[in-house]
C-alpha cells in the first residue's frame, strides 16, 4: 500500500460523503467506489483491509458527525470528549468498509471473473450485518443514496434497501474493472442488463394505478426547544402551540391528526395530579374536536418494590377521547434511550438524558381508525414507528405484515441541530415505503415532518425549525410486496454466496 492508494481510498471516501442529504449527489455513488477497486488492485487482504478502513473513515465522519451535536449539546460532554467518542463511532463502523476491502482483494486473487458479482454481494451482507450487529446502526446504507431516483429504487419492493446498494457496487465494480482493462468490458456488459431490467421495472411500478381507497392525514410539527420540553414551567405552553396548530390542521377536515415523538410534555399515563389534569385537557380537547389523535408520550409504570419503568409509547386517541390502541417503542437507541450490557458497562452513563433508562416494547401494534372523509374507506389499519426505528427495514416490514396499510412515523431530531440528519433520517423513509408499498406520514419535533406515497414520491415536506401543520390524502397499499412477505431472502443469498466464495479457497491459498 502506498500514498496514491491511499489517496484513492480517501476519495472513495469522500465521494461517498456527498452522495447523501444535504448534499444529494447521488448520481455520483454509481462511480463513488471506483477509486477504491483501483487502489485495491493488487493489494493483499491485510492491505485491502486498511485501504477500506481509509475509506470507511473518511466515509462516516463525513455522514454521521451529528453524533458530536446531540453528544455535546444534550448529552453535556465538552466537546472534545464528544467528538472522540463519535470518531470511535466512526472507526467501528468503518470496519465494515475495512472488511470490504479485505474480502474484494481476497476475490481478485480466488474469483477474479466474478468480482462483479461477488463484490456487491459482499458488500450487501456488510449492511445487512450493520443492521444487526450491537443492536444496529444501518445510518447511511449506500442505497439510501437514491432516495430521488425513483425508476431505481422501486425494485426494493423485492430485494430492499440492500438491493440498491447490491446495484451500486455492481456498476462500481464493472466500470472499475473497464479502467484497469480496456477488454474487460464483459462486466459492463453484465451491469448494463441488470441495470436495464431494474429500471425497465422500476418505469412499470411507477405505472401501476394508485388504489382509490385513501387517508387524509394532518401532522404538526411543534417546533418545541429540546431544554423545553421537560420544563414544568412551560408544559401548558408547550401543549397550547400543539393545540393552536392542530385547530389549524382542522380546517382540512383530517381522518387522523399525528403529533410527534414525545409531544405531551408529561406522563399520558402518570398518575401524578399533574399528569392526571393535562390528561383531562388533551382528552377534552380531541373529544370537543371529535377528531382521532396520534401522539407519542412517555410513559412509566411503577412495580413492587417502588421500580420505575419508563417506555417511549404513542398513543391513539378515538373521537370521544378515549385510548383505542397503545404502541411501546421495539428499538431502543443504544446508549441514548438505554445502556447495553449496563451490569458490564456500568461506568457508562447514556450520552443523552431526556428523563432516563427506557424499557422496549413487545408487541408490532397495528391500530385501527374509521375515516370519514371522501374516498375514504370504512377502517383503516395503521402502525407508527418512534424514532430511529424508521431505518430498520425488517421491523417497518413486521408491521406491514401484520396489517397495517399506512404507515406512521414520530420522531424528535431536535437532537440533530442544524446537521444533515434531520435530511438524511426522512431520506430513509422513502425506502419503507417502497419496499412494502405503504404510505409515509412523518411527523417531527422540529422537522423534518411529511409524506410519502407508495412509490417513494416525497409529497410533502416541512423547513425544519418552524412551526408547520401539512395535510395530505393518501392511497392506501393494495397487495404485500414481496419484501413484505419473506423479508430479505435477497440479502441472505447475498450472505451465503459470500460466505462460499470467500471460505471455498481457504485451503488451497497460503
Amino acid at each position: 500500500m502506498n500514498r496514491r492508494c491511499a489517496a484513492l481510498a480517501a476519495a472513495s471516501g469522500l465521494l461517498l460523503v456527498v452522495i447523501f442529504p444535504k448534499f444529494n449527489f447521488h448520481l455520483l455513488a454509481w462511480i463513488a467506489l471506483v477509486p477504491l477497486f483501483l487502489a485495491l488492485r493488487g493489494q493483499s487482504a491485510k492491505n485491502g483491509f486498511w485501504l477500506g478502513g481509509i475509506t470507511g473513515i473518511v466515509y462516516f465522519a463525513g455522514t454521521v458527525h451529528w453524533v458530536t451535536n446531540s453528544i455535546h449539546y444534550y448529552g453535556g460532554y465538552p466537546l472534545i470528549p464528544a467528538s472522540l467518542i463519535t470518531l470511535l463511532l466512526c472507526a467501528y463502523l468503518a470496519l465494515y468498509p475495512a472488511l470490504f476491502g479485505a474480502a474484494v482483494a481476497r476475490l481478485r486473487r480466488t474469483h477474479p471473473s466474478l468480482l462483479v458479482l461477488s463484490a456487491p454481494a459482499v458488500w450487501a451482507t456488510l449492511e445487512l450485518a450493520r443492521t444487526y450487529v450491537f443492536s444496529g446502526f444501518p445510518w447511511s446504507l449506500l442505497g439510501y443514496s437514491q432516495y430521488l431516483a425513483l425508476p431505481v429504487i422501486q425494485v426494493s419492493d423485492i430485494t430492499g434497501v440492500y438491493g440498491i446498494s447490491f446495484l451500486i457496487v455492481l456498476v462500481n465494480a464493472a466500470v472499475a474493472e473497464f479502467l484497469d482493462d480496456r477488454k474487460g468490458y464483459p462486466p459492463l456488459v453484465i451491469a448494463a442488463v441488470i441495470m436495464v431490467l431494474v429500471l425497465g421495472y422500476g418505469l412499470m411500478r411507477l405505472h401501476v394505478p394508485e388504489n382509490i381507497s385513501g387517508i387524509t392525514v394532518s401532522v404538526v410539527q411543534g417546533n418545541i426547544e429540546q431544554d423545553k420540553k421537560w420544563d414544568p414551567a412551560f408544559q401548558t405552553e408547550v401543549l397550547a402551540v400543539y393545540t393552536r396548530l392542530t385547530q389549524d390542521a382542522l380546517q382540512h377536515h383530517p381522518d387522523v391528526v399525528i403529533w410527534p415523538e414525545t409531544a405531551t410534555p408529561f406522563y399520558f399515563n402518570g398518575e401524578r395530579p399533574r399528569d392526571r389534569s393535562l390528561r383531562e385537557d388533551l382528552t377534552s380537547f380531541v373529544k370537543e374536536n371529535d377528531f382521532p389523535l396520534l401522539f407519542g408520550s412517555p410513559t412509566c409504570e411503577i412495580r413492587p418494590g417502588r421500580v420505575v419503568h419508563l417506555r417511549n409509547s404513542a398513543f391513539l386517541l378515538k373521537t370521544d377521547g378515549t385510548v383505542e390502541a397503545v404502541y411501546h417503542k421495539l428499538h431502543l437507541v443504544p446508549f441514548g434511550e438505554y445502556v447495553p450490557l449496563k451490569n458490564v458497562l456500568f461506568f457508562v452513563e447514556k450520552m443523552v438524558q431526556p428523563v432516563g433508562d427506557f424499557e422496549a416494547g413487545k408487541d408490532y401494534t397495528v391500530m385501527t381508525i374509521a375515516p370519514h372523509g371522501p374516498g375514504s374507506t370504512n377502517e383503516v389499519k395503521l402502525s407508527t414507528a418512534i424514532c430511529y426505528e424508521i431505518i430498520f427495514p425488517d421491523l417497518i416490514r413486521r408491521f406491514v405484515d401484520r396489517g397495517a396499510t399506512i404507515i406512521t412515523t414520530i420522531t424528535n431530531d431536535a437532537w440533530f441541530g442544524m446537521t444533515a440528519a434531520p435530511y438524511q433520517h426522512f431520506s430513509m423513509a422513502v425506502f419503507r415505503a417502497v419496499e412494502n408499498r405503504v404510505p409515509v406520514a412523518r411527523a417531527a419535533n422540529t422537522g423534518v415532518s411529511g409524506f410519502i406515497d407508495a412509490k417513494g414520491r416525497i409529497l410533502d415536506t416541512s423547513t425544519i425549525f418552524t412551526e408547520a401543520q401539512l395535510t395530505r390524502t393518501l392511497a392506501l397499499r393494495g397487495a404485500k410486496t414481496f419484501y413484505t412477505r419473506y423479508g430479505d431472502v435477497f440479502s441472505y443469498l447475498c450472505l451465503f454466496s459470500s460466505i462460499f466464495l470467500l471460505a471455498k479457497p481457504l485451503r488451497r491459498i497460503p
